[in-house]
């Protein structure tokens, strides 16, 4: 093409921050945004050419068309390299000026149409007298600036055509982006030597500028070092005076702080050998600063400062009442504590495991604590804490040796008598370098903790005088000499009314006032709250309650803010505009009778759940297979079902060989979750039964127990939480094992009032409940 016809074309656009691109200049970019990604992408697809503009901002993330300078450079893609990180590195060489005419509509990454504006080489003997200036100023900036080397001055002089000149130049100059930008937007070869060398002159004079700012600094400099050495002599003359220097100084520094200190006498003593062992090290010893460091660690331990509990059982339950709605074990579990505390004036602190589902205020609740009690609040996290020294602390004669985590608490806390509260204690690990539970037993037995010796520390300190909360999604992690040192709390979940209570006096008031919002401005009802909690949330606890009264609470900030609207209600009808579709169907139990299927009851970290337990028979030769990411104990209780079934087909007018001309699958859908436990034992025979009779399950009856080969129900654990999740799902019956009848009492009354609980010691009864229509048993 001639140069009166500018060739257009379309291209991606690579938008750049903090740095341009010349033609003829080969660089490598670091590429990490997903439209910039999509749109190397498609360069390569395509001819490897790709736009590259810069920004008019570095840190616009998401760059706006004003924010994109229009007159860039068409680069070749001569390589792509993917980091470990996830960002891709490229090589690019540019090849020629262009500007962007307009953008294409593209949301996947930026896509223009371009006008090339190629050189226009013209030399005359301006233009020639033009480059030998810019090449001598160019060699005055390179003797005042150390930041380019002076090959490159010899490899920019042999660059005879003058646009090229002035773009490799202005590539080596620490200029502004602006100012680069403004280079590259001058297409006229003249015109971009002028500004070049206006750049060059004033880039000079600054540099000439720091020039003499530094000499001035040297003096300054040299002066100060003077003053160093007399201060160091006049060291040297005090210390011939017989005046305090160096170790000395230092020893006499920490005797008086020992004398403030007020420390039991046998740590006294010890703090008074180290002192002496520091005063006689020479002061370049590396010895002396492991000594230093354990004295102050000794001297800032509070081994009899502590604060006063303030013992008033009513004070205390209002403020537990404040902070949780609920929980009354653990609360009750306290106030003993403090009546016992205001009898008896000194008593070993309890051990306290609160055990529960993630979200239902375990950590909350032990802050709560410590608040009621006026004493100092101290969390340590526990989970994935796999190294027996976090607990006990490293031996001196490491190198950087520190104390445990309990040690460091307690000086961090400032007292002797702090609530410590243990978080995750059931998510510890063990290896090599020890067992950290282990290590805890001491820190845990009311009996050894009066004398807790850390590694670090080397001395006995009494932790009896320390509230001891931890806190454990499941109790079958923690270890059982640990288990038996503690006082289990287990708080099992919210039923949907105190999840309500919750959310209106706790969480909503406060997402309102975290969002910066006025109770005015978002108004909100029983229903619309009990609506998100059916069909936004499935928890025990109500930490994803939280996160969705959040989500309201954000788009009614942008609302309110965009102008659309100065205050916002939320209602059952509107509440999807907000929260999107319903996440969960409120009621699992409204499907039909089906032969085969029946709503099983199962206990997990998280809190209880239901499950749907399949059957279906086909003709085969007589295979079992399992399915649904089922553990070794479920797998085994699938097994006694069986096994149960082929001992009663006679009775349950089942063909006696059932087993030998078909094949039978049992699946628990929601395969991603793993399910294990002995609880589900009559659920898979019932299911196994009415698949073999063909006779329906009702659905509105859910069970759990486990069975014997004779098929008697024996007991389960987590009858409450499963409780609370059939109340969650709809179920109106539950099937249980008569022997966990004593467990009833803890399912909270509104739970119990809509359910129906049904005690079952045999097979035969379970499915006499179960099935729609009676088995003629034999």
């Amino acid at each position: 093409m001639g140069p009166n016809k500018p060739k257009v074309r379309r291209l991606p656009l690579l938008p750049l921050r903090g740095l341009l691109v010349y033609p003829s200049m080969v660089l490598h970019l670091d590429v990490g945004r997903e439209k910039s990604v999509k749109a190397l992408e498609q360069a390569m697809v395509d001819d490897s050419m790709i736009l590259l503009c810069s920004q008019s901002e570095v840190n616009i993330e998401e760059p706006q068309k004003d924010d994109i300078y229009l007159i860039g450079t068409i680069s070749k893609v001569r390589q792509m390299l993917k980091l470990p990180n996830g960002t891709i590195r490229v090589l690019v060489e540019g090849i020629v000026r262009a500007e962007i005419v307009e953008y294409v509509a593209n949301t996947d990454y930026y896509e223009v149409t371009v006008k090339e504006l190629p050189e226009q080489e013209t030399t005359d003997s301006e233009i020639d007298a033009l480059m030998r200036t810019v090449l001598s100023q160019f060699e005055h900036y390179i003797n005042l600036s150390k930041k380019v080397t002076p090959e490159t001055l010899a490899a920019v002089s042999d660059i005879d055509e003058p646009g090229r000149l002035a773009d490799v130049i202005t590539s080596h100059l620490s200029l502004k982006i602006k100012d680069k930008q403004e280079i590259l937007e001058t297409v006229e070869v003249r015109e971009r030597l002028e500004k070049l060398l206006g750049f060059l002159n004033n880039e000079r004079e600054v540099l000439e500028l720091e020039r003499k700012i530094n000499q001035r600094v040297k003096k300054q400099m040299e002066k100060t070092q003077k003053e160093y050495y007399l201060r160091e002599q006049m060291k040297a003359i005090q210390k011939e005076l017989g005046e305090k220097e160096g170790r000395a100084g230092e020893a006499e520094e920490l005797r008086s702080q020992l004398e403030e200190a007020g420390v039991p006498d046998k740590v006294r003593e010890k703090i008074e050998k180290e002192i002496d062992r520091l005063e006689k090290m020479p002061a370049t010893s590396a010895e002396g600063a492991v000594i230093r460091n354990y004295v102050d660690w000794l001297l800032g331990l509070p081994w009899s400062k502590r604060t006063e509990d303030d013992l008033d059982i009513k004070k205390a339950e209002h403020i537990l009442n404040e902070d949780h709605y609920g929980l009354d074990k653990p609360k009750e579990r306290v106030l003993e504590y403090l009546a016992v505390q205001q009898l008896v004036q000194k008593m070993k602190g309890p051990i306290l495991c609160l055990v529960g589902p993630p979200g239902v205020g375990k950590t909350s609740i032990a802050r709560s604590i410590a608040r009621s009690l006026n004493r100092k609040f101290i969390r340590i996290s526990l989970g994935g804490v796999r190294d027996e020294a976090e607990i006990r602390g490293h031996r001196r004669t490491y190198v950087g040796a520190m104390p445990g985590r309990i040690i460091q608490g307690l000086k961090n806390a400032g007292s002797n008598n702090p609530v410590m509260l243990l978080d995750e204690i059931d998510k510890m690990a063990m290896d090599f370098r020890g067992d950290p539970a282990s290590a805890l037993l001491e820190v845990l037995d009311p009996e050894q903790n009066s004398t807790f010796s850390d590694h670090y520390i080397e001395l006995p300190f009494d932790l009896s005088n320390v509230m001891f909360v931890t806190t454990a999604n499941a109790v079958h992690n923690i270890p059982r000499p640990l288990l038996d040192r503690m006082e289990m709390l287990y708080i099992p979940g919210y039923t949907e009314i105190e999840k309500l209570q919750i959310a209106k006096r706790y969480l909503l008031p406060k997402q309102i006032k975290d969002h910066g919002l006025t109770e005015e401005q978002l108004k909100t009802d029983d229903a619309t709250l009990m609506k998100v909690i059916r069909e936004y949330t499935r928890e025990a606890g109500v930490r994803n309650l939280e996160q969705q009264v959040a989500s309201l609470c954000r788009k009614t900030a942008k609302e309110i803010v965009s102008g659309e609207k100065e205050a916002i209600a939320i209602t059952p009808d509107n509440l999807k505009d907000y929260l999107g579709p319903a996440k969960f169907r409120v009621n699992l139990a409204d499907q039909e009778d089906q032969v085969g299927a029946v709503n099983g009851l199962a206990w997990t970290e998280v809190g209880g759940d239901t499950l749907v337990i399949e059957v279906t028979v086909m003709p085969g030769s007589g295979k079992l297979t399992l399915t649904g990411k089922l553990g070794d104990v479920m797998k085994e209780s699938a097994q006694a079902a069986f096994s149960y079934t082929r001992s009663r087909a006679e009775q349950l007018h089942i063909p006696p060989d059932f087993h030998e001309k078909n094949d039978i699958h049992v699946h628990i859908p929601e395969g991603a979750i793993p399910k294990d436990g002995p609880s589900a034992g009559i659920t898979m025979a019932t299911a196994l039964i009415s698949a073999l009779t063909n006779i329906p399950v009702s659905k509105s009856v859910a069970m759990t127990g486990e069975i014997t080969l004779r098929g008697r129900v024996l007991p389960i654990g987590g009858l409450k939480e499963k409780s609370l999740a059939a109340h969650r799902a709809g179920v109106k019956t539950i099937l249980m094992p008569k022997d966990n009848e004593k467990d009833l009492q803890d399912i909270p009354e509104i739970v119990r009032s809509e359910l129906t609980f049904i005690p079952v010691h045999h097979m035969d009864q379970v499915l006499e409940h179960a099935l729609v229509r009676p088995v003629s048993i034999g």
